[in-house]
């Protein structure tokens, strides 16, 4: 079985990827135009706004990430497709590599007008976490965004007041363990983009290599 393999779906592999989630979204929001290019609900309500007022540049502006996110999972799903069933690497290794890749690539955009194609690709980036990285200790969670992990996690801490089931407390926690680490790199981007600018997003490669290299020890 895939999760006795490898280290995808662990905790401590899942707090890294939300701090790296957590740090892109303060970062392009502080030196790429004050955005969050995680998620795209924002932009897909931004997108029906500007076409039912006729804005149709502006649309286009809302369109292009929400389509780089699309393509990011597509990506993805072609990767898992080719690679899923070697021995040597896991996909998702390779995805995370990509990952780092495209990052590294951001960090050499100029701030300002080039900042849509920056922005695109981080979309890019997260399309691509979230699609690969979807269960951490086999419950369904999210990396780069805190919506689901909120509701899952109060959810099980109520149900555990109802039924005081130590396995609902431990999920519980372990999702709002999550929204922790999120917050933390979210700091972090902070933190560093204040003082690194556009080159801050290397600490975030920094994170994601750390990542990688803990899905080459083998699960027990």
């Amino acid at each position: 079985m895939e999760s006795k393999s490898q280290m995808s779906d662990t905790f401590l592999l899942g707090s890294i990827l939300a701090m790296a989630g957590g740090f892109l979204d303060a970062y392009t929001y502080l030196a790429r135009g004050h955005v969050f290019a995680n998620a795209q609900t924002g932009n897909i309500v931004l997108l029906g706004m500007n076409l039912a007022e006729g804005n149709f540049i502006e649309a286009s502006y809302y369109l292009i990430p929400i389509m780089a996110f699309v393509l990011g999972i597509i990506i993805t799903e072609a990767v898992k497709k080719k690679y899923k069933e070697r021995t040597n690497v896991h996909w998702r290794q390779i995805v995370v590599a990509v990952e780092i890749m495209v990052l590294m690539s951001v960090a050499l955009i100029p701030a300002g007008k080039w900042n849509m194609i920056a922005n695109v690709l981080v979309s890019l980036v997260c399309s691509m976490q979230v699609q690969s990285f979807r269960k951490i200790n086999g419950n369904v969670a999210t990396t780069t965004m805190c919506t689901g992990n909120l509701r899952s996690g109060t959810e099980h801490m109520i149900r555990y007041s109802q039924t005081k089931e130590r396995t609902l407390l431990n999920r519980g926690m372990q999702y709002y363990g999550i929204i922790i680490f999120f917050i933390l790199g979210a700091a972090l981007g902070v933190w560093f983009t204040n003082g690194l600018a556009t080159y801050a997003v290397l600490v975030c490669c920094i994170l994601l290599s750390i990542a990688l290299g803990i899905m080459f020890i083998k699960k027990k």
